[in-house]
């Protein structure tokens, strides 16, 4: 049966205005939109970190200058790596570029999960804003991007919660992005595709998404227990009480050094897409670079270590960290190798992307083997609180990975907008960055050598050459800063241009460029055939005369536009400004809790914002739910047996295994050295059994539901959600009355088992809440008839969910209330 496109897919000839453009951008669910407002807000996010990097420079050009002082300098340079890391590079890679071509790669029409990269990307921008709001809220945080302990729990700095509440929201949009992708490539390639004719890009957005997912669990620990500190008093670190400073410092790490990888994976994968294409030839060792990819996952995962070297580890974890150090060098230089073997012999189009590229490998080379020299504990032990390690940090990012994300710009910039960037320009730009980044980083490293400590604010002079070494070097970062103006300017005159350019300008061989440039909303206005020889299909297609099916655009169904995605996201934003600037009480850790009105006007304000964030979050989210995504039935594309839902949350629930394995870890350390002892009264076992009991049979009573709902009886599906809302209900009041009852005998700023039992037992409560609004949500839907024989609404991944809930429930009863 024929029927009528979606509205957003029909052809305007009307200019819309700016709120069109705006509302579109807020409700769409459309993939490239998606891509381009990670890629917008992080080139922005680039503009600002570059411009805090140049003042940051020029305090340092000579001695004892008075441009940023003090906890000024601090918050500045906090304020530049945390833009850069988690709104630059990782995003634009991973989230932006990755959300623009990965399902044109694919050959499908938008990913798994359509609403839920929409809600991503809000998050992802709302964390953005958080932070900034935090510079008129008292200051910004000025304790690094490492934010370690106890520095970021002394009462003198200003903007931590916020800083801390960001990194959550932040994560939140990166884990639902990252499940997504994952659930994409396993559920949606086109017909005919396997995972081994994936193109490059893809198996670097696949690498790095379960990178992701696996260990942003440290970073978001480490958030959340300082937060709780903050806010609480709760604490795993605090020595007073027998915690340990330095484990937080694992918890950061087991993130933050992966992170590397996850900023650089993604930007891999656009290296080997340009010098395929460029060099007009397959990519040389494609399977090599495949395992290579997934070789760093592995290895990624167990070098952590090393940037703790200096804290006094005993010495056969040093030796081990130090060997895992070395052996993520060999994957890491074989996909360099990757690079120059598919380099090798073609007949290379210098353009500029091909430019960025061979700055990228030679750039990287020597990053990568200042890094290798890191792993030498006797040299890191000299060097690690020097400027050699923000040289090295650098060069293996600003002018290694970076210079992959401008040629990503370069190279998919015609297919985005349908014009060219002005190739002089780009040349200029190329050679700014070039002669800029190595007079910036290059007398650092000789700086460090010579032992000037990073993270100080000024130095003296007498110093020998280090007046002039920073000199020089603050001269590279104006020349940089150059370079970035001319970098806007070629973007702003190249949208004036009218779209020169056509489906396949260089000449790819992967499926993006059989779209239009740009892309229709629909992406694809023909078939592909179902034979892939080989991760060029193009190429394969013509030689063998193979050819696309053209299809009727108005034939295509496309995901309807929301906004619960949206208004979700926007009242995470109030939710964390509430949390980050007051709290449901007027409570400090130091003066217990006072009256509400006594607080500060500011406090007051932020804690009503928080309390009005509720409705509107679940006004959001239910409005979201109450909306099918596709307004006819229409076949989804599944190369699975499992449906779309369920993969993501499949994919999801990694991560919150190992957020809970990372604290429980923590934990289980505490409490095997014999720091975190158990007091005489502990909680009820009566209690803990009474509700294991209860969330055992709710797991049973909403599987039974999941099958009737399945099976056309949605009577008893509907009722089975009733009675699992009720028994999660029954579970919470139980937990709310146990945690008041030994909240009020106990103190638990003076016992370290205490502080860990309300931390890891209150976030598991926490889940229970939001798997039973997951649970809600398609309770609604068949109380509504969202439900039927094609929608299944969110009963699948929300009762996979609630099962992951009570897995957890059985371990915490386990470490808590047996041992």
């Amino acid at each position: 049966m024929t029927v009528h496109a979606p509205e957003h897919i029909q052809t305007r000839t009307e200019r819309p205005s700016v709120w069109e453009v705006v509302k579109d951008f807020m409700m769409t669910t459309d993939h490239k939109k998606i891509g381009l407002l990670y890629l917008i807000v992080s080139i922005a996010s680039l503009g600002i970190g570059g411009i805090l990097a140049v003042l940051i420079r020029l305090q340092l050009a000579l001695p004892d200058q008075t441009l940023l002082v003090g906890n000024t300098y601090n918050q500045v340079l906090t304020m530049h790596a945390a833009v850069m890391l988690f709104f630059f590079l990782i995003p634009m890679g991973l989230f932006g570029f990755g959300n623009y071509f990965l399902p044109l790669q694919l050959g499908v029409r938008d990913v798994a999960l359509p609403r839920v990269n929409t809600f991503a990307v809000w998050s992802f921008i709302a964390s953005l804003i958080l932070v900034l709001t935090g510079l008129f809220n008292g200051g910004a945080p000025g304790v690094g991007w490492t934010f370690y302990y106890p520095l970021s729990v002394d009462g003198n700095q200003t903007g931590v919660s916020v800083f801390m509440v960001a990194i959550i929201l932040n994560g939140i949009g990166s884990l639902l992005g990252s499940a997504n992708f994952a659930a994409t490539i396993i559920n949606m390639r086109a017909p005919g595709m396997s995972l081994w004719q994936m193109p490059i890009f893809v198996w670097s957005i696949f690498a790095t998404s379960i990178l992701q997912l696996i260990s942003l669990s440290g970073l978001t620990a480490a958030a959340l227990v300082t937060f709780l500190e903050i806010k609480l008093g709760l604490s795993m670190f605090n020595p007073g009480i027998g915690g340990v400073p330095v484990l937080m410092q694992q918890f950061f790490w087991f993130y933050s050094h992966p992170a590397v990888y996850v900023m650089l994976l993604p930007y891999l994968g656009i290296g080997a897409e340009i010098a395929s294409t460029m060099a007009r030839k397959p990519l040389f060792g494609y399977r090599v670079m495949v395992y290579s990819l997934l070789g760093i996952v592995l290895v990624s995962l167990i070098v952590w270590v090393h940037h703790m070297f200096a804290v006094g580890l005993p010495e056969i974890w040093q030796i081990a960290f130090s060997v895992a150090t070395l052996i993520v060098a060999v994957p890491t230089g074989v996909k360099i190798f990757n690079l120059i073997g598919t380099l090798w012999g073609g007949r290379i189009l210098m353009r500029t992307p091909t430019y960025w590229l061979i700055g990228f490998i030679f750039n990287f080379l020597i990053g990568g083997i200042t890094g290798v020299s890191l792993g030498m504990i006797p040299f890191d032990y000299q060097v690690t609180m020097s400027y050699y390690i923000v040289a090295h940090f650098h060069n293996v990012m600003m002018f290694g990975t970076a210079f992959l994300a401008m040629g990503g710009v370069y190279y998919w910039w015609p297919k985005m907008t349908g014009r060219f960037l002005d190739e002089k320009l780009g040349m200029w730009h190329f050679w700014t960055f070039m002669i800029g980044s190595w007079m910036t980083f290059l007398p650092q490293y000789i700086l460090g050598l010579l032992g000037m400590p990073r993270r100080y604010y000024t130095y003296p002079s007498g110093n020998w050459a280090w007046t002039e070494l920073n000199f020089v070097s603050t001269i590279g970062a104006l020349i940089l800063l150059v370079g970035g103006v001319i970098f806007v300017w070629n973007i702003f005159q190249s949208l004036a241009r009218p779209i020169t350019a056509g489906a396949n300008p260089w000449g790819g061989f992967t499926l993006e460029w059989t779209a239009a440039s740009p892309p229709a909303a629909y992406n694809f206005a023909h078939d592909f055939p179902t034979t892939f020889p080989t991760e060029r299909p193009l190429y394969d297609w013509e030689k063998n005369g193979d050819t696309l099916k053209p299809v009727a655009p108005e034939s295509i169904h496309l995901p309807q536009d929301s906004w619960g995605p949206f208004i979700t996201a926007f009242s995470l934003l109030l939710m964390g400004y509430g949390l980050s600037f007051g709290w449901f009480t007027n409570y400090t850790p130091a003066g217990g809790l006072q009256p509400f009105f006594d607080a500060a006007p500011s406090h007051v304000l932020a804690s009503v914002i928080l309390y009005l964030s509720f409705p509107l979050f679940l006004y959001g989210l239910f409005k979201w739910a109450g909306t099918r995504e596709y307004a006819v039935p229409t076949e989804h594309h599944h190369l699975t047996k499992y449906d779309n839902g369920f993969m993501g949350m499949a994919w999801f629930i990694i991560s919150e295994v190992t957020l809970f394995g990372v604290l429980i870890a923590g934990y289980v350390y505490l409490r095997v050295t014999g720091l975190a002892e158990p007091p005489a009264l502990r909680p009820a076992f009566w209690l803990a059994m009474l509700n294991t009991v209860i969330l055992v049979s709710s797991s049973f009573v909403v599987h039974k539901a999941e099958h009737d709902l399945h099976h056309g009886k949605p009577r008893w599906g509907t009722l089975g959600l009733f009675f699992t809302l009720i028994l999660g209900a029954l579970f919470m009041i139980f937990q709310v009355y146990e945690f008041s009852l030994f909240g009020f005998e106990s103190d638990w700023k003076q016992n370290l088992w205490q502080s860990c039992f309300f931390i890891i037992v209150g976030l598991h409560g926490l889940h229970i809440i939001i798997g039973g609004l997951g649970v809600a949500l398609p309770y609604y839907q068949a109380l509504t008839g969202k439900m039927d024989a094609h929608n299944h609404g969110s009963i699948v991944p929300a009762s996979l969910y609630w099962h992951l809930v009570d897995v957890v429930w059985l371990l915490i009863v386990a470490i808590f209330y047996i041992w």
